[in-house]
């Protein structure tokens, strides 16, 4: 039995129309036809075969072959469907509607709402063969698909399996479904199901980004991680983005780094000459930091250098304007960015004589002296010292830098590609990085020296003491195709590269993937990646002037991440994106991150801490109390807009070891403008917002160890906000919930076990942690006709709570009676120290 059929002109499931008017062009093929064998594990091939009939292939073909061809796949209107598209080259975010012609231009998916049947049909492009596909919207309804090879010399006109279709009555368990069905189909990724991720999604981390900009150093590194330390939290992870790398500009001394460079966008044309850090990394001489009369650091340093660099950025806008508007004499515009730039050499001129970065050279053009100098001896130092510093990464593009590998630098075939964006692209948002590499091109390593491209950059970087990367600049690579075979087949080309390299030099997992949110990277990318941003960056200012300041896109990245991670994470663990912890919207970007089931880590400027915030989400060991799932949006969210309908809130769902969470986050303020293309401020929808939650919104049965909590009779249900505990049945009414701006309540609800005739007990954890449930590592209870025990063991020191109907007998904490306190609405409360010789770990008995 299968569920679709394409009759008439109509694709059905189970006799109900999905799509209308599908052209004669269109076919539909069943799983089983397309995919007769696979490579893939035997169990997973026969899970997908067992479901097959749940799916189907679409197919169409044309008259001419052409390297880019749109074809309707049909018409709908008046269903409700969610999507993702792209909004930038490198991003995706969610977008709803009720018709084809809803649908914005480089659709990922689209998920159908068939209230006929209670379930779901999602509709997903493919690749196949050298070509790639998108949905696009169409006249009158009408869904497009768009197939592209990116290669004016790779045509085609007929395809089998260019987009596939699959149902379920679970919007959850139909991802799984679907992406493992493609995984069979494709064989170019693996699940995250089938792979090992990186340790660091355990832990807490720093990023020097928003902190340094281009301006990251070792001084001012070591001091950021020492900040940390000093406040009572021990980063287990510090990632040294964009900034460290050999790079220059065309024009300039091939054989010199790139001077004064500050702001993102200042380095986008330039190019890597060599693979070894920078002068700045490479002088650096070991046991510097670790003498008595190490460097000190002024904090205020880079944000001197961040703000000049704003100004003369402000500065050449406004000179841009200028130009568009017909103003011929710029000399006022030129003179003023030719003396900011004076002032922002200055300033670079006063911080090497001041010593802030004068660290000892060494030979000048290598790290050498078996690791006296340079990275190597820089990450030894840093280990040295910061005994919890598990990992330490580093920033690059997919292609090298930005600009690529500058041609004849190295001793591999480089060539600047001019850059193609594809008319998809070009009906999204503008984007100063498309701008700036349209402008300098890419130097692109040829696609036969992709392997040994990348195992010359990460086998130094290994050899230095770098244990992973950060890889951007992902979907450069369908820009460049033309000459080599189109996007996909340089793709792959690329991606075996990476994977080759990842797994000799990176223990097979020490890499985050970023700006990388295209079907291209998941489908042909992720054989070996097993972690990725699910959402655009964190701005921590507003980058365009909008009325909403700071607070507008703060709520726009949550929904990017809650919703890619729909997708994304069938096949990566999804990574939330670091944060600032003395940002003014902090604690709502917190909420979020103590609960998203990643890593968490922020961008703090050196000394720019909120250690009261960060305690709430990192033990002290660096460790963070984990959700044992990704956080994914409610049902009752799926085809709602929680940013600017003005009356939706965002609801997140996640496990934990014994209990369920669910997050409502107000978002609402800002999104998509189909119109201007843009993502804007929506200020009259910044407003509280009331909503409902039930503990059935948690999706128990998506990990097995967790369905029987689904079938509780009852729970303890906690609001950790507003520090309230009460009862909760399934058969209650929804909890209801008003959510101010930028703000969020999190639910913890945990399974109440009866013990004995009369007393119920739910263990909540630690209430000073946002999730206070994630405290809990272990729990059993005894029942004997002489007593009555739980047994627990919490990782955190703080505020312990349970719901006990009755008082206990006694509290222990490693076999010695501690002080309790029990009131009669059931609040028991314990304080648990936070022993480090015990790893942060209390053994807790409470007897009845």
């Amino acid at each position: 039995m299968k569920y679709f059929d394409l009759l008439g002109g109509k694709l059905s499931v189970n006799g109900v129309s999905v799509l209308s008017e599908v052209p004669n062009n269109v076919s539909l093929s069943s799983f089983s036809s397309i995919c007769e064998s696979s490579d893939a594990p035997p169990t997973l091939f026969q899970r997908v075969q067992s479901l097959s009939y749940k799916g189907g292939f679409l197919g169409f073909s044309k008259g001419e072959a052409s390297d880019r061809l749109m074809n309707s796949l049909g018409r709908f209107s008046h269903r409700n469907f969610l999507s993702i598209f792209r909004f930038k080259t490198w991003w995706s975010t969610m977008w709803v509607g009720n018709s084809g012609s809803d649908i914005q231009m480089e659709t990922q998916w689209v998920l159908l709402d068939v209230p006929e049947l209670k379930s779901y049909v999602l509709i997903l492009p493919l690749i196949e063969g050298k070509f790639r596909s998108a949905l696009h919207p169409g006249e009158d309804g009408h869904l497009m698909l768009c197939a592209e090879s990116g290669s004016t010399q790779v045509k085609a006109s007929c395809f089998n399996a260019i987009a596939y279709v699959h149902i379920s009555d679970n919007p959850y368990d139909l991802m799984k479904e679907a992406y493992g069905a493609l995984r069979v189909h494709l064989n170019t990724f693996r699940l995250l199901e089938e792979k090992s991720v990186p340790p660091l999604v355990d832990k807490f981390g720093w990023c020097t980004w928003d902190a340094f900009y281009l301006t990251v150093d070792p001084v001012g590194t070591w001091h950021g991680v020492q900040g940390f330390m000093d406040g009572g939290i021990s980063p287990r992870f510090l990632i040294i983005d964009d900034g460290w790398q050999s790079i220059n500009l065309d024009g300039e001394n091939p054989h010199e780094d790139a001077k004064n460079l500050v702001l993102g966008g200042t380095q986008m044309t330039a190019r890597l000459y060599r693979f070894e850090e920078s002068e700045k990394f490479r002088r650096y001489k070991g046991g510097t930091m670790l003498a008595s009369n190490a460097p000190s650091f002024d904090p205020k340093r880079p944000k001197m250098l961040i703000s000049k660099a704003i100004e003369i950025e402000h500065a050449e806008k406004a000179r841009d304007k200028a130009i568009q508007s017909g103003i011929g004499d710029l000399s006022e515009f030129e003179s003023k960015i030719k003396a900011l730039k004076r002032e922002l050499d200055e300033i670079f001129g006063r911080e090497q004589v001041t010593g802030n970065v004068s660290v000892e050279r060494g030979c000048g053009c290598c790290s050498c002296k078996a690791g006296d100098y340079g990275m190597k001896a820089f990450t030894r130092d840093l280990r040295t010292k910061f005994k919890g510093l598990d990992d330490v990464y580093v920033w690059q593009a997919l292609c090298g830098a930005w600009g690529g590998v500058r041609p004849g630098a190295t001793h591999l075939n480089s060539n600047v590609i001019p850059v193609k964006v594809s008319p998809g692209l070009n009906g999204t948002m503008n984007d100063l990085a498309v701008v700036k590499i349209v402008e300098g091109g890419i130097g692109l390593v040829h696609p036969d020296q992709a392997v040994d491209f990348y195992e010359s950059m990460h086998s130094y970087l290994s050899k230095v003491g770098l244990s992973g990367v950060k890889v951007d600049v992902i979907h450069a690579l369908e820009y460049v195709g033309d000459e080599y075979g189109g996007r996909v087949e340089l793709a792959k080309a690329y991606y075996k590269g990476l994977t080759k390299s990842l797994v000799k030099n990176f223990n097979g997992t020490g890499l985050i993937s970023s700006m990388q949110q295209c079907n291209d990277f998941f489908f042909l990318g992720t054989w070996q990646i097993s972690l990725g941003r699910v959402g655009d960056d964190f701005w921590f200012q507003d980058p365009n002037g909008d009325p909403m300041g700071v607070y507008w896109l703060q709520g726009v990245h949550m929904i990017h991440c809650a919703y890619n991670s729909m997708w994304m994470g069938q096949i990566i663990q999804p990574d939330w994106d670091m944060f600032q912890s003395d940002h003014l919207c902090a604690k709502f970007h917190a909420g979020s991150r103590a609960i998203c089931g990643g890593p968490v880590y922020v961008s703090d400027s050196v000394g720019g801490h909120d250690f009261d915030l960060l305690k709430k989400l990192v033990f002290p060991d660096g460790t963070i109390p984990k959700c044992q799932h990704f956080a994914l949006p409610t049902r009752d969210c799926l085809f709602k807009n929680p940013l600017f309908d003005s009356k939706t809130i965002l609801k997140i769902w996640n496990l934990n070891k014994f209990g369920g969470v669910i997050g409502t986050f107000n978002c609402q303020g800002a999104g998509w403008d189909p119109k201007e293309k843009r993502i804007k401020g929506y200020s009259e929808c910044y407003k509280p917002m009331t909503g409902s939650l039930h503990v059935n919104d948690v999706e128990w049965d998506q990990r097995k160890e967790a369905a029987e909590m689904g079938r509780a009779e009852e729970y303890a249900v906690y609001l950790n906000q507003a520090e309230e505990l009460s009862l909760f049945t399934p058969r209650a009414d929804a909890i209801h919930v008003t959510i101010q701006p930028s703000s969020f309540e999190i639910f913890s609800f945990v399974p109440i076990k009866k013990l004995g005739s009369t007393t119920k007990f739910a263990p909540i954890g630690l209430t000073n942690m946002f999730n206070s449930g994630g405290t809990m590592q272990e729990l059993e209870y005894y029942e004997s006709p002489v007593e009555i025990s739980v047994k627990m063991k919490v990782k955190g020191g703080g505020k312990f709570l349970a719901y006990s109907s009755g008082s206990p007998k006694k509290c222990c904490l490693y076999g010695n009676e501690v002080s309790f306190e029990w009131s009669a609405d059931g609040k028991l409360n314990l304080d648990l120290p936070w022993t480090k010789e015990c790893g942060g770990i209390s053994e807790v008995c409470i007897l009845y």
